[in-house]
């Protein structure tokens, strides 16, 4: 069976040894969307709007920092210990997702203390921002043949010829499409339902549905952390587990409350 083969220039512009990467375009895009989409939360809640450069300047540092460090810490220690500067090379590659997430949620607290606005409250809306950021940045990973998936004979599967002639699952794709659908259905529960109103619901139904879509793609993805070759469950699937968990207490506790009232 003939697969599709992937074999993209990462370097999508290139003038007078001035070089624009496609991730870079990508993760412009993440940033973009994910402003307009607070904006348009802000100005339809009369929110202070002009506070959001605030936030998308504490975020994007939080989430940088936070995923590269989970990125050492996690996925690499051994490496990053012997050579410390080299946590400092963001521009060799290593960005983990669950870091990026707990750098944003930090950040999103030192911002809430600036504006007076209950922390949760803030949280319900960010995730809706951060899912169709994550689309962005997953589809940046598959441009640049990264985070990939086990060997595959399905149909869909694709050959990564910057990396092998292997098919593969497109996991990246996987995620992105998994986002995708959290940032539609996340979007159609804020305007057409009141769960906006029970503070944390719609963050907890974010990590539920980001983190059990992380958890069951990872089964088909290449172990990222070098010393879990041989474990039963990936390093992302464990890192999961927490976010998981903490998203399931967030979405029942406001119909809980309700329910001893």
């Amino acid at each position: 069976m003939d697969h599709f083969i992937w074999n993209i220039d990462p370097v999508a512009i290139s003038f007078m040894g001035l070089k624009v990467h496609w991730y870079g375009i990508l993760f412009a895009l993440a940033i973009a969307s994910g402003f307009q989409v607070m904006k348009r939360i802000y100005i339809k809640e009369s929110l202070p709007v002009e506070s959001l450069d605030n936030l998308l300047m504490y975020c994007v540092v939080g989430i940088i920092v936070g995923a590269r460090l989970a990125h050492c810490l996690f996925y690499d220690p051994a490496y990053y210990f012997s050579h410390p500067l080299k946590i400092f090379a963001i521009w060799e590659g290593g960005l983990a997702s669950h870091g990026g997430g707990l750098g944003a949620i930090l950040a999103l607290y030192y911002y809430q203390r600036q504006v007076k606005l209950p922390f949760l409250f803030l949280l319900d809306r960010l995730a809706i921002a951060t899912a169709i950021f994550g689309f962005f940045v997953r589809m940046a990973n598959f441009v640049n043949s990264e985070i990939l998936g086990l060997p595959s004979t399905v149909p869909w599967a694709i050959v990564f010829e910057r990396v092998d002639m292997l098919p593969r699952h497109p996991a990246q794709l996987y995620e992105a499409i998994a986002y995708l659908f959290i940032f539609i259905l996340l979007w159609a529960i804020y305007k057409l339902t009141d769960m906006k109103q029970k503070h944390g619901a719609i963050f907890g139904l974010f990590l539920v549905l980001v983190f059990s879509s992380r958890f069951l793609i990872e089964m088909v993805k290449v172990k990222q952390a070098v010393y879990a070759d041989t474990w039963t469950f990936s390093a992302g699937q464990l890192l999961s587990i927490p976010f998981l968990l903490v998203g399931i207490m967030l979405l029942l506790m406001p119909y809980l409350r309700k329910s001893k009232a």
